[in-house]
Order: structure tokens, then sequence, then C-alpha cells
């Protein structure tokens, strides 16, 4: 199961990869994508009514895209016409789309289903393109994107199609195509249970990676089944799927931030291990730790912010590998650190508030007065000097006159804002105890 299959028209009696014959000849033969194409899923219910508008498929690659298009194509009765993004320009397009009304037109065959393979790679011109011919019924349009189609796909195109998302294939569904494959060449795979189940990992969800692993593995000459060990030294593990400037890099560091905000030092390893390994800059990871610092922890522990500021400067100093056990630590370190987002809310708030506010001008008392002028306009007039009051703490109003005294800042009960809160608290009772504004 793949959406690979394209073939440029090789001889007849040329060798067919395996993958490209254990293509499903069936929407029933696509395995993983039952969300979608099940009897109540929303394409499955689509089918049964006999109708099919146009389709957006955003997965990531090897899990069908392809196979399922051409599929709806047969399932439909419609003349199947594939295009890619990356092969195609203005000439091309104009081709197909006249073809395709010449078709519906002249009553020439039948409808058109036009299966755009890696649309997003299309600009936002030619994108609009498709949107007049969409709406006069010349074709059903079927795009194809690894990419999120809410920052990648024109809003106009969005709103005339249905976005389905597949995923991809979890271990049940690897297992099924490697069963597939042994069929189709009468013997097992030469592999023990837990090289199998090292297979199914090499190939990190993609169909089209089983089944050309499969293929490998059946090449081999093996007097034994291979254990994990001898398939590693014969196999070479795929790549994951990480692109850092897309989708796969903003999940992830989500993943990563929400997994220290959670206080899950195990869970956040994972995925800054998956985003080092995926080749991700070292650099923006401590970057990102650092702003962890201060937005999810802050004054409930301030020496977390000084543990990442000084894994960044491990890694200046030590480079990789090395310097990658230094945000290992750190990320370690803000997991199990006391969280607060005080600080965080207070600094919002307090701009909300200087928005608001406007250009209202601080209290004359605590203005200085370098020339007399400014002393005759009450420049400094009542300026209380804290040093000279008692506990060190005058009281006086540090805000706008007129101005209602916020109070942005609410330190938690956890961590080193519980010292805070009791400052906190000592010091309103003074104002109070003073006649300060509260």
């Amino acid at each position: 199961m793949s959406d690979l299959f394209e073939s440029a028209g090789p001889p007849a009696d040329a060798p067919r990869p395996l993958a490209d014959r254990l293509r499903p000849a069936s929407l029933a033969d696509v395995v993983g994508q039952d969300h979608i194409l099940g009897v109540d899923a929303p394409l499955g219910r689509m089918l049964a009514a006999g109708r099919l508008s146009s389709i957006i498929f955003w997965g990531p690659p090897g899990v069908g895209k392809t196979t399922i298009a051409r599929l709806l194509a047969e399932e439909t009765d419609l003349h199947f016409e594939q295009i890619s993004a990356i092969f195609s320009g203005v000439a091309e397009l104009r081709k197909v789309f006249d073809a395709a009304k010449a078709r519906r037109n002249m009553g020439r065959s039948k409808g058109t289903l036009l299966f755009v393979d890696e649309i997003h790679r299309f600009n936002r011109a030619q994108q609009d393109g498709f949107l007049p011919h969409m709406e006069d019924g010349s074709f059903v349009m079927v795009g194809a994107t690894t990419e999120n189609p809410s920052f990648e796909l024109n809003a106009a195109v969005l709103s005339r199609a249905q976005v389905f998302t597949l995923r991809r294939l979890d271990e049940v569904s690897l297992e099924s195509l490697l069963r597939r494959a042994e069929e189709a060449e009468g013997r097992e795979l030469p592999l023990t249970d837990e090289a199998r189940a090292s297979l199914r990992a090499m190939a990190d969800g993609d169909g089209r990676a089983m089944l050309n692993l499969a293929e490998e593995v059946l090449a081999l000459s093996a007097d034994a089944p291979l254990d994990p060990q001898s398939l590693g030294a014969r196999l070479t593990r795929r790549a994951p799927v990480y692109d850092k400037d897309r989708d796969g890099h903003y999940n992830l560091i989500s993943a990563l931030h929400k997994s220290v905000r959670g206080s899950d030092p195990d869970a956040s390893l994972y995925w800054l291990a998956r985003m080092l390994e995926g080749g991700e800059d070292p650099l923006f990871l401590a970057r990102r730790l650092v702003r962890m610092a201060v937005e999810d922890i802050g004054l409930g522990d301030p020496d977390a912010l000084k543990h990442c500021l000084a894994a960044k400067d491990a890694y200046h100093f030590l480079g990789s590998p090395e310097g990658e056990l230094a945000l290992a630590q750190a990320t370690i370190y803000l997991a199990l650190a006391p969280k607060s987002n005080a600080a965080y809310v207070a600094y919002k708030a307090s701009r909300r508030a200087a928005k608001e506010t406007g250009s209202a001008p601080p209290p004359k008392h605590i203005l200085n007065a370098p020339t007399s002028l400014m002393a005759d306009e009450g420049y400094g007039d009542g300026y209380a000097y804290d040093h000279d009051a008692p506990e060190g703490f005058s009281g006086q109003n540090y805000f706008p006159d007129g101005m209602q005294r916020p109070e942005f800042y609410a330190p938690v009960e956890r961590g080193f804002e519980r010292e805070m809160r009791k400052r906190l608290a000592y010091f309103a009772k003074l104002r109070s105890e003073r006649g300060g504004q509260m």
C-alpha cells in the first residue's frame, strides 16, 4: 500500500518493485486509513451517497495519498489525470484544464478526477488558477500535501475542498503489509520476532518504505533468521521525517515545550532527542529552553534561567555532540523545576494597562527637578526617600495620578515564589498602614 506507484512506462516485461505489485486494487485493501475510508467515516459516507467533492489529502509520505486518489476515480467512474506541482508549469496546467473541459463538454468518455501531487508547491496565483474550473465542474480536484494546508494553501482553495488527514501507519498496518509481501513472494522474511519489530521501526510509519525494506530483506542471503543486530548491519535505518522549517519543526518543539510545562522529564528528553536526531539546530533548542525558563518557570525557580544560559554557553564552548548533553541537562532541570507563569501573566497585564492609559505622566512627586522651572512646577515635591523610611519602605504611589492601583503580579504557592508571595503581602500590609494607594 503506497502512493509511489506512478510509472513512466517501463517495458511490460520489466521487473516491478514489490511495492508496485502490491498496490491496493480497491479501497478495501488500503490499510491504516479506516478513519476516513470506513463505512461510517467521512469519505466512506461521501462515496455511499454517490457524490465526490474536491478533496485535500494531508499526510506524511508513503501512506496512500496517490493510491486512494486513483481508486476514488475508479470507484466513481471518473477519468484519472495526475499532475505534480514539482514538474508542472502554467502551460501544462492549461493543457490539463482544457482537456478536462473538452472531455466534459463533448460528452467524450467521462468526468475527470484531477490528482494534484505536492499541491502546496504551487504558488498562490497558480492555486487560484484551479478555482474557476473547480466551480464550473470541469473536474473534481484531489490535492495531496505533506504540509499543513492551513498555512500552505489558499483560503479560497480550502473553502472549496474538504481536508482529510491521512495518518502514518501504525504497527498493525505495517505488519499487515509485511504479511502481504510474504504471501506475494511465497516465503517468510528471514527475521526473528525482534528483528521483525526493528524492520517495522525502520519504516517509521511509511508503507512504501516498509515494502521496499521487505524487498531488500527478501533479497538477502541468510542461513538463519536475522536478529536485530544482523539486520541493522545489512540495512540502513530510514531517517526520521523532519522538516526543520515546516510542520515537523513546529509540532515537535510544541511537544517539547508542553512536556517541560507538564513536568515530565522523560517525555521532554524524548522530544529533545527527536529534534536533535532530525538535524535541528541545537542553538534553536537552546533559545527555546531559555523561553521556557522565563515563561513557564519564571520566579518559581530563578536558577532555571541561569541553567539554560549556562547550557547555551556550554554548547558554544563544546560544540556537538558533547554540548548537546548540556541542553539535555537543562531540559531535565526545567521539567522538574516548580512551575509559575505569574511573571509572564503580570507582564502581559502590564502591557495591556500601558496601552489603555496611553501617555499618562508619572506623578510629579517622583520626577526629578534639575531646573528651577521644573521645581516651580512641583517636580519632586513630597517625594519620600525610601531609605529614610521605617523598614526602607515609604508606601508612596508610583502610578499615574488618578489611575486605580492594579495588581499585575500574583505569585503562586510553589518554589521560590512562596517567598515572593510573603514579600508582596508584607509590602501590601505596610502600604495599607501608611495610607498608600491599594
